[in-house]
């Protein structure tokens, strides 16, 4: 087992995420998982994630808040506990609208080694 306080979790700067803090919370420099990691997104009123598409799988959970994310099939609001799967190299945008604060767990897929 290996636990990770929040209070604990490594900030990490992403290409394209403005607004926000992510913070690793288990995965790459955060301890060890084979498969996939984890991280939290605290997104500011206004903040938001670029335009952009990753190799890699990953999908959201609403812990906080409300976020609107945009793909192919255009904008879906997400609420408190909502999730979404975002496909290898699909192209998505995130942005906060609310007036609130709003709070994203990240779960994507380990990089290959090299």
């Amino acid at each position: 087992m290996h636990l990770r306080r929040f209070a604990d979790a490594l900030p990490y700067q992403a290409v394209g995420h403005e607004g926000m803090r992510c913070l690793r919370l288990q995965g790459m420099d955060a301890g060890p998982m084979d498969n996939f990691w984890m991280a939290a997104s605290v997104i500011e009123p206004g903040g938001r994630i670029l335009p952009g598409a990753s190799p890699l799988e990953k999908a959201y959970v609403v812990l906080e808040g409300e976020v609107t994310i945009s793909g192919a099939e255009g904008p879906m609001i997400l609420s408190l506990w909502d999730s979404c799967r975002i496909a290898p190299h699909e192209t998505r945008a995130v942005h906060n609208h609310a007036e609130d604060r709003a709070v994203l767990m990240l779960v994507m897929a380990t990089p290959p080694s090299t």
